[in-house]
Parts: structure tokens; sequence; C-alpha cells
């Protein structure tokens, strides 16, 4: 269930409602709008009164409901109408007018706009028009005169939702932290039907918005992004010229009078005005590279396994950097993928940006390296293209997002955590579309089968207690294709496996010769270590007993290597 507060004012703001909700609604959808509820029990309903003229009804519903604020005069205060519409979820039942009366009655009282048994509260209706919802209107000066005591009631009346969801057997919505963007009106969702458009302007702009910023490594390149993706800009200046603020809109987007429908950043959702724009800007702003420039992809891909080690190691506030640098990059991925599965990243990534957010201060200095080489992939081409880059990426994405799932539980963030859950769902869809053909191309290079049993023999040392599922894994024959590329690239494949078991124990993974299908593809893309590098890598692990057979090498260049020396785990 959910209930939406919004405020009024002006003089003829409660007629202005009164008229909405019993008019037939922006397209129609409006029917047999009625009275199920009143501060007083016998409110005038335009909706019940067949002998009189429903107009003149909705005046005097009007004036009752105004009557308190005119005896103010001017001391009136100026927002005056308190609006909260309630909607059950598609699969709720169909609840009674008395149900909804009652629901009317506890949402009123959990606001503090007519507490139970106080009868000079303030005056209020609820009007029902569709078999899903209803409104309620209140004026907000008490009949005493007084103000209502109204602190914190979007909270409130949230809370007191999750009750009558529970009271009810409705479905029950996870609780929020007040985190979450705002949700488009239900006359903003009219609008894009009626236009034919999947999602409301509020979200393709929030989505164009957070793309931007991801993209951008100064404020002067986030306005540039933004008008090269179709968005029109309106700054706003102070006395001194500087910008304070913006607002986006698109083209042609206009209202009822025929103009501009304008969105602040801050109204598309709290991290995307312009002041926390620059905060995050800054903090991730690009330094000098001193280090020698590497693969962008395995980059993106090293600091993405690194978040379950920050998730468990780490303190909060970097992991909820790590956290809104991922939202970053999944904002970014779907112009890196290709159409069979862009939709499913798009889609992704308009999930998790509520599991971006938290209450919890982000480090954000400490996600510099995932966000640049994100940037870096994007700003080329050729690395743009790379399948194998990016089901490598996603295969790392897929758990980080599993260990952002059950952060978010420890914390008790519900909602972020739900949209967590619903994020790998789509990660899985659109994996399954990219890695199955980069998987496929790799294992019909597959090597005989005297390097397969060889290989299998090395991994029955290293990895004793995963070997079986490994060996068994569709992508096993992946697997053995790079683990030749590399072992021809002068790899020792020890070395090779035991690095990348280092990375991160494979209990967690749901497809283990996937999983380290990726890892050795990076790895073995490295320069090869010389023969003093390998002899001291060697000397650093546990050598295999002597008594183990070493079978024949697939490559001249193996040939020549010594016996591997790699960790049991």
């Amino acid at each position: 269930m959910i209930p939406k507060i919004v405020l009024g004012k002006g003089e003829r703001a409660t007629r202005r409602l009164i008229g909405y909700l019993y008019g037939p609604g922006s397209a129609n959808e409006h029917t047999d709008p009625h009275l199920v509820a009143s501060w007083n029990g016998f409110a005038p309903d335009p909706g019940r009164s067949p002998h009189r003229n429903p107009r003149d009804v909705e005046g005097q519903l009007t004036a009752q409901l105004d009557q308190p604020v005119k005896m103010l005069g001017d001391k009136a205060p100026t927002t005056t109408v308190w609006h909260c519409p309630v909607r059950a979820a598609p699969e709720d039942p169909i609840l009674t007018d008395a149900q909804w009366a009652d629901i009317a009655r506890r949402i009123v009282a959990a606001a503090g706009i007519a507490p139970e048994g106080d009868e000079e509260a303030c005056r209020w209706v609820a009007v029902r028009h569709a078999d899903d919802h209803i409104h309620i209107a209140a004026t907000l000066v008490r009949q005493d005169g007084r103000r209502p005591r109204r602190d914190h009631d979007i909270r409130a009346v949230q809370r007191e939702a999750r009750k009558i969801e529970a009271d009810l057997g409705l479905r029950r919505l996870n609780p929020g932290d007040g985190t979450a963007a705002k949700r488009p009106t239900s006359k903003e969702h009219f609008k894009a039907k009626r236009q034919g458009q999947d999602i409301t302007t509020r979200e393709m702009l929030r989505r164009r918005v957070r793309r931007a910023v991801a993209a951008a490594s100064s404020e002067t390149e986030f306005f540039a992004l933004l008008e090269a993706t179709g968005v029109d800009v309106r700054p706003k200046t102070g006395p001194s010229g500087d910008i304070l603020g913006y607002s986006v809109a698109l083209p042609g987007d206009l209202n009822k009078e025929g103009k501009r429908v304008w969105f602040s950043g801050s109204t598309l959702a709290g991290d995307l005005s312009l002041p926390k724009i620059r905060h995050r800007l800054t903090a991730t702003s690009p330094e000098p590279i001193t280090v020698r420039p590497t693969n962008p992809w395995h980059q993106a891909t090293a600091a993405t396994e690194r978040f379950p080690d920050h998730v468990t190691h780490g303190d909060d506030r970097i992991v909820q950097g790590q956290l809104v640098a991922l939202g970053g990059a999944l904002d970014l991925l779907p112009l890196t993928a290709p159409a069979a599965a862009r939709v499913e990243l798009e889609r992704a990534a308009a999930v998790f940006e509520r599991a971006t957010r938290s209450r919890i201060t982000a480090d954000l200095d400490s996600a510099q390296v995932l966000r640049r080489s994100i940037q870096t992939i994007l700003r080329t081409p050729a690395a743009a293209r790379d399948g194998a880059g990016l089901a490598m990426l996603l295969d790392a994405t897929l758990i980080a997002v599993a260990f952002a799932r059950h952060w978010h539980r420890t914390h008790q963030h519900a909602q972020q955590e739900a949209a967590a859950q619903q994020t790998l769902v789509h990660l899985q869809t659109a994996h399954a579309h990219i890695a199955v053909p980069v998987l496929d191309g790799l294992a019909h290079r597959t090597p005989g089968i005297q390097t397969r049993q060889r290989y299998a023999r090395y991994l029955q040392q290293a990895v004793p207690e995963h070997a079986e599922r490994i060996l068994q894994d569709p992508a096993w024959d992946a697997l053995a294709t790079v683990l030749a590329d590399a072992e021809a690239a002068g790899h020792n494949l020890g070395n090779l496996l035991d690095r990348a078991l280092g990375h991160r124990s494979l209990d967690d993974a749901r497809n283990p010769a996937r999983t380290l299908t990726w890892r050795i593809h990076r790895l073995g893309q490295r320069h090869a270590p010389g023969p003093r590098a390998q002899a001291a890598m060697a000397r650093s692990t546990t050598r295999l007993a002597t008594t183990t057979p070493h079978p024949p090498a697939a490559t001249p260049a193996a040939a020549q290597q010594q016996p591997p020396h790699v960790r049991r785990r």
C-alpha cells in the first residue's frame, strides 16, 4: 500500500482538488467518484447527490472544508491543502468502501491531521474513484483555529501503511529510510501512457542525468554530456552570476498550458542536486596516471572483485562509496553492450539505483579506480566492443551485487536489499546474452583430450573441494582454452591458478569454471614473468609431492616449464 503526501497552496487550492477528484480524470480513468469517509461522517457528497447539480455540491463541500481556513483571514497559512492518495498493490484484493474508510481514518490519525477522538481536528474527506485507491483531502487549519501537529507526517503515514498491510493481509512493502528518489505522479504515468512511452519523463531524465554524472570528469563535461544526449539544461544562477543549480527538460515536453516541463536535479533524486554532483566529481577527480596503463576492462573487473572484501573487512563509508561507483558503472555499461543485452542492463541500472543510496555517508575516494576505468572504456571505442571484457566484468558484478544485497540486509535496508535482489535477475539475463557467445567461441578452440586431462589434474591438486564442480561445469572447455592460451604465452599454470584462486574463494560462485575462465583470461593476458620471477614465485608456494607425475606439455613453450607449484586450498 503506497500513500503519498502532496501539499497545495492558493485561494482555490481546495476547489481545484475537489474538482479533480470528482472529475473524469486526465485520461477518463475516474469511475463512480464518491465519499467513503469524512471528518464528521455526513459531509456533502457530489457523487451521491442525484437530485442536485454536482458542481453545486462540490462548491458546498469545498466551502465546508475551507471554513476553518477562511476564519483566520490574513493569518491563514500559505499552504492550506493536504492531499494523500493511498493505493493498493495490483495483486491485492478489492477492498470495500468500509475498509477504505477505516484506512483513511488511520492515515489521517497517524499524520496528525485528525487524531482519534479529537473533535476539533482538521476537516478532511476520503474520495474513492477506482477499485484500487482513494484520495484523502484535508485543509491545514484545525476547527479550533490552530495548526495541526504533523511533524514527520510522511514517515508516520508510511509506518501506518505497513501496519495496515499486515492487518488486512495485503502485499507487504519494504519500509524505506527516506533516501529513495521521488516517484512519478499518477498524472506523469498517464501522460507517458498517452504518449506511448514505457517510462515517464521524470524517470527518463533521471536515467540520463545519472549517466552523465557517471561519465563526466568535470562539471563542464557533465552539462555538455547532458546536452549531447538530447536534454535541455537551464542553469540557475545567483546574483553573483555563479551557477547554484540546474533544471532539465526533454524537447517538446509540454504541460496542458503548452509550457515546458522542467525538473530540477534535486527533484529527480536527492543525490542529483548540483552540490551533490559537484562533491562527487571533486571527490573522484582524475589525477595524473604514473603507472603503466593496463586494459581498462581488467582494471574495472579487479576493482569490482574487491567489493566482497570491502563488505567483509571495510567500514560502512567505504562500502557505501563502492555502491555509488558500482551504480555508476551499471549506468554506463549499457552503452558498451550488444543490443540483445542492452535492455536488461538498463533495467538492472534503473533498479540498482535504489541500492546505491542510504543514510551512510559515502567515501567516494575509495572507488576511483572503478569509476575511471569505466570512463576509459567509454572513451576507447575498441575497448567498448570487447565482449569478453564485458562478460568478465559482469561475472564479477554479479558477485558484488550479491554481497551488496547481504550488506543491506545486515543494515536493515529493506528497500535497498530488494533492489539488489531484482538487479541480480536482470544481470543474470544480460550476462547470458553476452557470456554465452564468448564462451562458445573459446570452447571451439579447446585443446586436445590429453591437455584437458592434465589441466584437470592441476585443478584436482589446487582446489580438490571444487574440482568436480569445475569439470562438470558447461564452461569447462572454455576454461581449458584460456589455460592453454596462458601456457602458450609463457605463464606457469600452477602459479597462475594459485593467483586466480587467491583473488577469492569459489564458494560463492554459481559457475566455478566460468568464474575461473574470466580470471585466467585476465591474468593470462598480462605479461608473463621471466624465469627468475617464476622461480621466486615457485619458491614461495608449496611444492607438489615428488611422486606426482608431470603430464606431457601441450605446447613447446609449456614443455620447457617446471612442474606446477600450486597451493592446496
